[in-house]
C-alpha cells in the first residue's frame, strides 16, 4: 500500500490539511507517500487574487475548521489584490523539491504552503524554493536549477496528468493505493484519526 496526496500549493484547504498530513505520516513512517500537484490556478484562472472575492471568507473558515495559520505577510498580499497565483509554477517547484528528497515530499509540500500562506512568498520565484530548500537542509542550487530547468514544465504537466488519471477534481485529496485499486481516505478536510479509521478498514479488507 502507498498513499497518494493530491494537493495544490495555492489551495487554502490544502494548507489547512497540512497538520493532518504531518500526523498521518508520523503515525505511519513506513508507508510511502506520493505527492502530486493539481492545477487549480492555470490558464484563464491565472488572474489577480482580487478576482477571487471569496478568498478571505474561505480562509476564515479554513482557520476555524483546521486551526491553520494565515500570516500577516500573506494577508497583505490579499489586501493588495494584485498577486497572481500560478499553479504551474508551484507544480514546478514541488517537483524540484520532490526530486531533491523524494522521501520527504509531504514535509516539503507543507513547508511550501507555509512559505506562501504564512510568509507571503511567491511560489513563482526561485528565491522561495532556495529558502525552503535551505531550511530543509537540501542542495538549494540543485532545487533552483530543477525549478528553472528545461524539464520543469514537463514535470508540472506530468503531475497535472497524474491528477486527471486518478480522477481527482478537488484539493486536497488523500488516496490509498493497493496495486491498481484506489480508495479515497480524505477530501477537503479530515482528522488523522478519521484517516486512520479508513486505513484500518482497508487493512482488514
Amino acid at each position: 500500500m502507498k498513499l497518494v496526496y493530491v494537493f495544490d500549493a495555492y489551495c487554502g484547504w490544502s494548507h489547512g490539511f497540512s497538520a493532518t498530513l504531518r500526523e498521518v505520516v508520523s503515525r505511519h513512517p513506513g508507508l510511502p507517500v506520493e505527492v502530486v500537484s493539481g492545477g487549480l490556478f492555470t490558464g484563464s484562472r491565472r488572474v489577480p487574487i482580487r478576482e477571487f472575492g471569496y478568498v478571505q471568507g474561505a480562509n476564515a473558515q479554513i482557520a476555524e475548521v483546521t486551526g491553520a495559520e494565515f500570516g500577516e505577510a500573506y494577508e497583505r498580499l490579499i489586501a493588495d489584490g494584485s498577486f497572481v497565483m500560478d499553479s504551474e509554477a508551484a507544480a514546478r517547484g514541488v517537483a524540484a523539491l520532490r526530486q531533491a528528497a523524494p522521501e520527504r515530499a509531504p514535509e516539503l509540500a507543507t513547508a511550501l504552503q507555509r512559505a506562501f500562506y504564512v510568509d507571503g512568498l511567491s511560489l513563482s520565484e526561485a528565491a522561495t524554493y532556495r529558502a525552503v530548500a535551505q531550511a530543509a537542509g537540501l542542495d538549494a542550487d540543485a532545487v533552483v536549477s530543477a525549478f528553472e530547468g528545461r524539464g520543469a514544465p514537463n514535470a508540472a504537466a506530468g503531475d497535472f496528468h497524474r491528477t486527471a488519471e486518478l480522477g481527482v477534481t478537488g484539493f486536497p485529496t488523500l488516496l490509498a493505493m493497493v496495486g491498481d485499486a484506489v480508495t479515497p481516505l480524505a477530501h477537503g478536510h479530515a482528522t488523522a484519526d478519521k484517516v486512520d479509521q479508513r486505513l484500518a478498514v482497508l487493512a482488514t479488507a
